[in-house]
C-alpha cells in the first residue's frame, strides 16, 4: 500500500492517540489521583476501544 497524504495523515492521528493512552497508562500509576482514577480508567477504556475498531477497520496501516 502506497501512503498518499490521508493515509499518512490518518497514521499520525493514530499514533498520537496510541501516546495519549501511554500518558493514561502513567497516569494510574500516581497514587494520589483519588476519584480521578475513574475518569482516567474510563478515558483509557474508550481509547483501547477506538484502537481497536481502527485496528479492524484499517488493518494495513
Amino acid at each position: 500500500m502506497t501512503d498518499t497524504p490521508n493515509t499518512q495523515a490518518l497514521r499520525e492521528r493514530f499514533e498520537l492517540i496510541q501516546s495519549k493512552r501511554e500518558s493514561l497508562i502513567r497516569l494510574l500509576e500516581r497514587p494520589n489521583l483519588g476519584t480521578l482514577r475513574i475518569d482516567v480508567n474510563q478515558a483509557l477504556e474508550e481509547v483501547d476501544e477506538l484502537i481497536d475498531e481502527f485496528k479492524r477497520t484499517f488493518p494495513d496501516l
